[in-house]
Parts: structure tokens; C-alpha cells; sequence
């Protein structure tokens, strides 16, 4: 039967009055850094596809990673990988049923958010 109140609905908030929380800003993140950190993999793949072809090829590969958008997209990279990791680590927690409360969830985020900072900084600062 085709619904007849079709136009009395309510619309979805539009994007100028819906307020992002944290919690839904970094879960689009941790898809964002998932889907990025794939460019850093395929410059590494590249860079090991060039060491298995030639000396040439690999200095040619080598110059671009180890430039400074090389160096660049690496750090970047880096950094969304230990978002990406603690992110996951949080996701876990909420999938046993803890800290679902609002408060401790936004704690959470910031803890990624913050905690990848520092880790991104501490490994860059060792390797």
C-alpha cells in the first residue's frame, strides 16, 4: 500500500544544526585513518617491488620515501596508525559493554586522540 503521509514527516537534522559529538568525529577518523594508512602501505610495497628489481629503480623509489613528502606521508601515516590502533583498542572495550556512559566515552576519545599524539611523537623520537 503506498504510504500517503509521505510529505508530513519529519526531515533528518541538516549538517548547519546538528552539533558533531566527539565520539561520532572520531569513530568517521578511525575510518578515515584506516582507509589512509593504505597509501603508506602501497609506498612501502613499491619501495620493496623497487629493492627486488633493480638498483636504479630502488634509488628512484628510495629518493621519493625518503623525501620530505616522503617523510611526510609516512609520519602521517604513523600517526594514524596508533589512532587507528587505540581507536580499535576502545571499540573493544565497548563491545564487552563498558564505558558506554557518555562522559567515560568522550575520556575514551580524547585518550585516542591525545594518546596517539604522544605515541606518534615517542616512536618518530626512536626510529
Amino acid at each position: 500500500m503506498a504510504d500517503v503521509n509521505r510529505g508530513n514527516r519529519p526531515l533528518s537534522p541538516h549538517l548547519t544544526i546538528y552539533r558533531p559529538q566527539l565520539t561520532s568525529m572520531t569513530s568517521i577518523l578511525t575510518r578515515i585513518t584506516g582507509n589512509a594508512m593504505l597509501v603508506a602501505a602501497l609506498l612501502i610495497v613499491w619501495w620493496f617491488l623497487a629493492a627486488a628489481t633493480s638498483a636504479e629503480y630502488f634509488d628512484i623509489a628510495n629518493g621519493f620515501i625518503t623525501s620530505w613528502f616522503g617523510d611526510l606521508v609516512m609520519f602521517l601515516s604513523l600517526l594514524g596508525l596508533w589512532y587507528h590502533t587505540l581507536a580499535g583498542i576502545r571499540h573493544l572495550i565497548w563491545d564487552n559493554g563498558y564505558a558506554l556512559d557518555i562522559p567515560t566515552a568522550e575520556k575514551l576519545g580524547w585518550a585516542a586522540l591525545i594518546g596517539s599524539a604522544v605515541l606518534t611523537i615517542i616512536t618518530a623520537l626512536i626510529i
